[in-house]
């Protein structure tokens, strides 16, 4: 799938807000670079920890819970 469409897709599941989008990829990013396991079948050895994180977020394997 493409990186707009993952993008689309995981906006979507934080109410289009962008910052927090960014947020939440970069924390999940860091979990997989320090070793966490990958909830989607991606190896952190070939992918982008990024990707991986994003990839997660699109299809609904991590919520992001908005707090205010």
């Amino acid at each position: 799938m493409k990186i707009e469409k993952l993008t689309a897709m995981a906006l979507e599941r934080v109410d289009f807000d962008r910052y927090l989008l960014a947020s939440a990829v970069g924390k999940r990013a860091n979990e997989i670079a320090n070793g966490a396991a990958p909830l989607v079948a991606m190896d952190p050895k070939v992918d982008k920890f990024t990707d991986i994180a994003l990839v997660e977020i699109a299809e609904g394997k991590i919520i992001i819970v908005h707090e205010e």
